[in-house]
């Protein structure tokens, strides 16, 4: 094994080795300590009693930032999707998450060789860390990935949501605007009451008095409750849809290993890979094999049809055993 391809393991937090784990759990780490950092040296009393302590821990966050881009854009050629030495890593720091990366160390060297920046804009890019976390959580991975899919319901939905806020602002600027003119005077000024009341917000800040103007809020209130369920809506069916998609991806990769009636070690190995690119627990992963291995038992002969030797089916564990795949039921 090359160090290259070494380094690609131990950065891949997929990869199932005790090293990969650890690095994966000290980036972690350092990303909660970075995020941590930033909220305190907000506050000035811990700034002005910490600063040294805050600047060395910057410092040395930076560099270690830095080292993992690096790392990553050597050996991400390692990875099929970007083997070509030039094109693959330009393609891969074109990347949500290298660019997520990039961002997470770059506008502090900046700031350190002459960029101006003020001292809250860099605050708030440094939180942009927090950003790299969602390399290591399934959950979050799930949530952008649905997002992404998503997107052209998500645009659809803010359209419309936009469209009633507009109706709704020139509503009440219709009917309350001689009662309160400081508020409705004006359909832009009406907009903030009709967005905190569609949202459901309801700051009460700001609060029609006419008879109308508290009917037409009635109403408004209530087309809110719908507009605010429109995109939990979209999400709750998009995070359905995607876990469906990746138990059927799982399914198909078990039935392409239990052609033959047997799960090698090394499809098992691959399976086990599958299982968590796609994010799938163990216990659901051993549901599916179950399910196919009912499935094979139905359609596989007790024997080979060209050899004559019977047919094997590996345990859940990955353990090939000696079970015969028919509807006769197990061999003895």
């Amino acid at each position: 094994m090359s160090l290259r391809h070494w380094i690609y393991q131990l950065l891949d937090h997929r990869h199932p080795s005790l090293a990969s784990k650890l690095v994966d759990l000290s980036i972690m780490t350092l990303i909660a300590l970075n995020v941590v950092a930033v909220i305190l040296e907000s506050v000035p009393e811990y700034e002005r009693s910490w600063r040294m302590t805050f600047q060395t821990f910057e410092f040395v966050s930076v560099w270690l930032f830095a080292l993992e881009y690096a790392l990553r854009v050597w050996c991400c050629v390692e990875n099929p999707a970007f083997a070509h030495p030039l094109w693959g890593r330009l393609r891969y720091v074109r990347t949500p998450m290298a660019l997520v990366d990039l961002v997470a160390f770059l506008p502090s060297m900046l700031v350190w060789f002459g960029l101006d920046l003020d001292t809250r804009s860099l605050r708030v890019l440094r939180l942009v860390r927090i950003f790299k976390l969602t390399r290591y959580s399934d959950a979050l991975d799930l949530l952008l990935t649905v997002i992404r899919r998503e997107a052209s319901a998500f645009v659809s939905a803010v359209f419309i949501m936009l469209i009633i806020i507009v109706f709704a602002a020139s509503g009440i600027y219709l009917v309350e605007h001689d009662a309160q003119p400081e508020a409705f005077g004006s359909i832009p000024k009406a907009i903030w009451w009709a967005t905190v009341t569609l949202t459901t917000v309801g700051y009460g800040d700001v609060v029609p008095v006419t008879m109308w103007g508290k009917a037409f809020g009635v109403l408004i209130t209530i087309a809110g409750v719908g507009m605010a369920a429109m995109p939990a809506g979209i999400l709750a069916s998009g995070f359905s849809t995607e876990l469906q998609n990746r138990r059927e991806k799982y399914r198909l990769k078990l039935r392409e290993a239990l052609a033959d009636g047997v799960i090698s070690r090394a499809e098992y190995e691959a399976l086990q890979s599958t299982r968590r690119e796609l994010g799938l627990e163990e216990e659901e992963a051993e549901l599916l094999l179950d399910e196919e291995k009912i499935l094979v038992r139905r359609d596989l002969p007790i024997a080979c049809p060209h050899c004559g030797k019977r047919l094997d089916v590996p345990s859940a564990d990955g353990r090939v055993s000696t079970e015969v795949v028919s509807d006769a039921g197990p061999g003895t």
